[in-house]
């Protein structure tokens, strides 16, 4: 153990490093919608290096069953009683790569989507948050902390500090983490007091009401001992009205208490040296390879096969969130008078959809769009575009530009939130960078940066050094263990 968490330890009167119960809707690569997954699937492992006990629970998805099923042990059941509803829960627990999950079982609630939408889906995680604080006592694991992740667990601290006196769940502490702040879980108290009947005191702006409906994250936000986010830059940004979605009063009067960790990369997954996705392997000392990639990527997704014209690429969602009404403002601008391909794998707003299909139509093996998701070609894309673009209205970490850059793709950002926090921009005096970023939300500010990429295109000297740059960043969650560990002892 290093002598830095000794002395943390031995503050709060502990020699032992604190016992983790990660408590989430999804976990990867057990089900997996989003970046939520990506952490909670990798950061345990990351844990367990440093010393601490870390396991997840979630709920067992359908999707997991069909694939799982063989490698699960059951532990027990119980009923959970929602109202005048009573539910089966089963607590199953499966070993993966050395991390322990447990697994709530329901196929009431758990037998079709991962999120259902509307009350149903209210209804999904006020029965998980339950099943998570019913089944502690019996589970072969006593945690010191529970860390929430996003709405889906924000009531579990209000519940532990209200509805077990005198229980184990009382004395827990909780530390929130919010990967999104747009996502709050939102409902009549009515609905959520025939749930979970918490007291009508609560359901006051004071502690979970926010504009006539109780939220869930804004409860999780009062009750944790410690809220953090996924990077520095995104926690100051939440603070703002701009960006806080209406929690900007409980945020600041909590500031000292809120903190940001950027999110880390599971580097054995996204390892271009070794990444069964590309036809060739390469690494920072042979680059060989990513030419190789590239042109397998052109060939495969029909664009010319020219070794000198840059590809700008993106893997996304295709919403305003992730700046794509920048894009299609753009996009014309940029290939009518630049000698340059574009390459798009996502899904998303219907429009946005439509006008791709239609650019792709213009711009024959100059331009290419592949709706839907396909993770094989992702890893294809990181590992043969040159650049990356990511013109993000807001992003609270983003680990799409990290990968970039692990594979040498140069990423092209917005300064937001993590993006701000992982991408050095490029300084044309000193040679220092990993990327390029832009200000302002707007899209000739895009449209001049991508332009600056593309003139850097021309000068293989400084190409190199930049991605060189860029893939000696360290983005393992190594690092992210080491602080989110100084967060649990700080809370005990």
């Amino acid at each position: 153990m290093k002598k830095m968490y000794k002395d943390l330890l031995s503050e709060k009167g502990r020699t032992q490093m604190p016992n983790v119960l990660i408590a989430a809707s999804e976990c990867a690569p057990l089900a997996k919608t989003g970046g939520l997954a990506d952490v909670v699937g990798t950061l345990p492992k990351a844990l367990q290096k440093i010393g601490i006990d870390a396991r997840v629970i979630i709920p067992y998805h359908r999707k997991i069953k069909e694939k799982y099923a063989d490698q699960i042990e059951h532990m027990f059941y119980f009923y959970v009683c929602l109202g005048w509803r009573t539910q089966y829960a089963g607590i199953e627990k499966l070993v993966l790569d050395g991390v322990t999950i447990y697994l709530v079982d329901s196929e009431f609630y758990y037998g079709g989507d991962i999120y259902r939408g509307g009350e149903a889906e209210i209804e999904q995680y006020a029965f998980f948050q339950r099943a998570v604080l019913d089944c502690i006592p019996n589970l072969d694991f006593v945690p010191d902390v529970i860390h929430c992740n996003d709405w889906q667990t924000g009531l579990i601290p209000l519940l532990a500090r209200t509805q077990y006196p005198g229980g184990m769940q009382e004395n827990l502490k909780f530390l929130l983490t919010i990967h999104n702040i747009m996502y709050q879980g939102k409902c009549g108290y009515e609905y959520l007091y025939d749930l979970l009947g918490i007291d009508a005191k609560y359901n006051t702006p004071e502690f979970m009401e926010l504009n006539g409906c109780v939220d869930f994250l804004k409860a999780g936000c009062v009750f944790a001992d410690r809220i953090n986010t996924v990077s520095p830059s995104y926690a100051q940004e939440i603070c703002d009205p701009y960006y806080s979605e209406g929690l900007e009063g409980i945020l600041n009067a909590r500031s000292h208490e809120l903190s940001g960790i950027v999110n880390g990369i599971d580097y054995d997954v996204f390892n271009p040296a070794d990444d069964p996705c590309t036809v060739k392997g390469y690494s920072i000392r042979s680059m060989a390879g990513k030419k190789e990639c590239k042109q397998y990527l052109q060939k495969s997704m029909g664009l010319d096969q020219r070794e000198d014209v840059p590809l700008v690429a993106m893997v996304t969602r295709m919403t305003e969130q992730k700046g794509f009404d920048l894009v299609i403002c753009m996009i014309d601008e940029l290939l009518q008078y630049n000698d340059m391909q574009f390459m798009l794998l996502g899904s998303g707003d219907a429009n946005y959809e439509a006008f791709m299909r239609c650019a792709e139509d213009r711009y024959k093996g100059r331009l290419c769009s592949y709706i839907g998701y396909n993770d094989k070609l992702a890893h294809m894309i990181y590992a043969g575009s040159d650049f990356y673009l990511m013109p993000s209205r807001f992003e609270p970490c983003g680990i799409s530009q990290m990968i970039a850059m692990r594979y040498g793709s140069l990423p092209i950002v917005r300064e937001t939130g993590g993006l701000k926090d992982t991408v050095q921009p490029y300084n044309q005096y000193t040679g220092e960078g990993t990327g390029f970023s832009f200000a302002n939300y707007n899209a000739h500010e895009m449209k001049e940066t991508i332009l600056q990429a593309l003139e850097v295109y021309k000068d293989s000297a400084t190409m190199k050094k930049l991605v060189k740059n860029a893939m000696t960043e360290d983005f393992s969650f190594a690092r992210s263990a080491e602080e989110y560990a100084k967060l649990y002892i700080g809370i005990l």
